[in-house]
């Protein structure tokens, strides 16, 4: 008997549903892992392997054998750690949940080796994906529940280890649902900027041509030997930006969450970012792009301000 739930794949930006399906037969004990997965999921097989043991489970004796689908979508990352333990105890009898109710659920985290949940990029566009396709119930790892609850009408459902999921299935200790503190989300964005425009003397004219420039959403040319100020007046510039509205914060925040930037304690970018690439960047550092493709320096700095150097070679 095989068993299926849900997880998400995502795909730069954007978000794909990912059905986690797995199937044990009484044959020589092999774990196999399909669907295109990178070299993260495929490791995937020992991290589940040790998380399901240790956190007092039965491992399957005979082969294992997970299905990411769709089969064509290439899955990367160790989003998928809990969703594959979900449905190998599904399928093994160990947790007991109705086909309806796991319809409506989404499965996402990283699993260290002792079943503790470890947090995932990408959660907000994860959560966006799942509210557009009417599933309303996340289970994430507990670090990852503030930023997931900065989606709306979505029940989040944060967990600490293999072992305590395993414990709300069976009725024995029921997880309480996340409740987003708003109020916490914005208790620390005037600190986030030491450097303002008001502290800066002299550069009258510099700072009135900034001011022009953040009026009308002009691009600005600075010249100057170094030492003059160029990049302490750049970086205060965003302190004459209009404060960002919530639509603007959440697009800045997909961005840095699914290239992984995102702090721990800062699940919401309530200031316009600030961008300052190395003179010698790549195209692919400042577009964005690759193999697995990732925000560059011209997206991360989406809705603020991005500070480019040219260095002159008769410098």
């Amino acid at each position: 008997m095989s068993a299926k739930v849900l997880s998400a794949a995502v795909l730069g930006l954007d978000c794909e549903l990912v059905e986690v399906e797995a199937d044990t037969t009484p044959n020589m004990p092999r774990f196999y892992i399909v669907g295109l997965p990178d070299k993260a999921v495929d490791e995937a097989k020992e991290r589940v392997r040790a998380a399901i043991k240790n956190s007092g489970f039965r491992v399957p004796r005979g082969k294992i054998t997970v299905n990411l689908a769709p089969a064509d979508l290439k899955k990367q990352g160790p989003a998928y750690d809990l969703p594959i333990a979900v449905s190998i105890l599904l399928t093994t009898h160990q947790l007991e949940v109705e086909d309806k109710e796991l319809n409506k659920m989404l499965f996402i985290g990283e699993l260290a080796l002792n079943g503790k949940l470890r947090p995932v990029t990408g959660v907000l566009s994860i959560c966006l994906e799942a509210k557009k396709r009417k599933i309303n119930k996340i289970i994430l790892p507990r670090a990852n529940a503030a930023e997931a609850g900065l989606v709306p009408e979505l029940e989040i459902m944060p967990i600490d280890d293999l072992a305590q999921l395993a414990d709300h299935f069976a009725g024995k200790k029921i997880i309480l649902p996340y409740r987003p503190d708003n109020s916490a989300v914005f208790s620390y964005v005037d600190q986030l900027n030491a450097l303002d425009m008001a502290h800066v003397k002299g550069q009258n004219h510099v700072k009135r041509a900034m001011e022009i420039s953040a009026a009308g959403g002009h691009n600005i040319l600075m010249s100057g030997p170094p030492g003059s100020g160029k990049t302490l007046l750049a970086k205060t510039m965003v302190t004459i930006l209009p404060e960002m509205t919530m639509s603007e914060s959440l697009e800045v925040t997909r961005i840095y969450s699914v290239a992984g930037l995102l702090p721990t304690n800062q699940p919401l970018i309530c200031r316009r970012p600030f961008r300052s690439p190395h003179h010698s960047a790549s195209g692919v550092a400042l577009v964005g792009g690759g193999a697995w493709p990732r925000p560059g320096e011209i997206s991360l700095a989406h809705r603020g301000l991005l500070f480019l150097r040219l260095v002159s070679q008769y410098m």
